[in-house]
């Protein structure tokens, strides 16, 4: 096989196996992290949790729960070395193209306020602000809030 095809994004489900790699790349992302534990209690609760990797690589993850005719995005991480080169761009589709072929009709995700390239991402993707959850996210500084997103599928 070339090299070329060896360094193909390849979308899997997320397996317990790669808790171990997942929790090298969250603690470095975000000051408040989601534990092994809340990715561990995704997978047995059946959520919609996937990987992309490159070359071998973890490149990113994300967790989407899938109700009855709504999806909602949980997690959606790229690791540092793999950040603006296409990969949270990719795994949004990804989750968008899961949560169509779940039948669902709208998905949410809430968003930092701060996180402006996620927000812009989000935008050019359709969702639309719903929203401010007032203190959602814990921050450094007491909480932030959340602007919750969503769009119709």
């Amino acid at each position: 096989m070339s090299a070329q095809l060896d360094n193909l994004p390849e979308f899997r489900p997320m397996r317990a196996a790669d808790l171990d790699r997942v929790m090298q790349i969250e603690p470095n992302l975000y000051t408040h992290p989601w534990t092994r534990g809340n990715f561990d209690d995704s997978l047995t609760a059946g959520y919609s949790c996937w990987v992309v990797e490159c070359g071998g690589n973890l490149a990113g993850y994300g967790v989407l729960m899938i109700g009855v005719r709504e999806a909602h995005l949980l997690n959606l991480s790229v690791a540092a070395a793999w950040q603006r080169r296409g990969f949270g761009r990719m795994l949004l589709g990804h989750f968008v193209n899961v949560a169509r072929g779940s039948d669902a009709a709208q998905m949410f995700l809430e968003v930092r306020p701060s996180n402006l390239a996620a927000r812009r991402l989000y935008v050019e993707f359709g969702f639309r602000e719903i929203t401010v959850r007032r203190g959602y996210y814990p921050s450094g500084r007491g909480r932030e809030d959340a602007i919750l997103m969503g769009i119709g599928l």
